[in-house]
């Protein structure tokens, strides 16, 4: 089971953009990297592609953050927090906060 998720909340907790936080847009499991909104910009030169309707020109796209530098965000606590994972009654694994047990999802 994935600690982190497509949708959650985070806040970056290393690098240049700490304490800013957004949504997932994007998990890379196989890389250990996830893609968080407007997090990590960079500026890239594309080429024009007049056959795929692409326009040249710099862009600004979102760049992966290796997901140890990203802690998903408690709306309750306000702070970046640590994920476990418990077993609900009827068998399911749900995801908790480590601080308080309370569900995720």
């Amino acid at each position: 089971m994935r600690k982190i998720r497509k949708g959650d909340e985070v806040i970056v907790i290393a690098g240049k953009d700490k304490g800013r936080r957004g949504r997932v847009l994007r998990v890379l499991p196989e890389r250990e990297r996830v893609v968080v909104e407007n997090v990590n910009m960079v500026k890239k030169h594309q080429r024009p592609n007049p056959q795929a309707g692409v326009q040249g020109g710099i862009i600004e796209k979102e760049m992966p953050l290796h997901v140890s530098n990203v802690a998903i965000y408690n709306p309750k606590s306000g702070k970046a927090d640590r994920v476990g994972v418990s077993t609900t009654a009827d068998g399911r694994k749900v995801r908790v906060f480590k601080s308080n047990n309370e569900q995720i999802d």
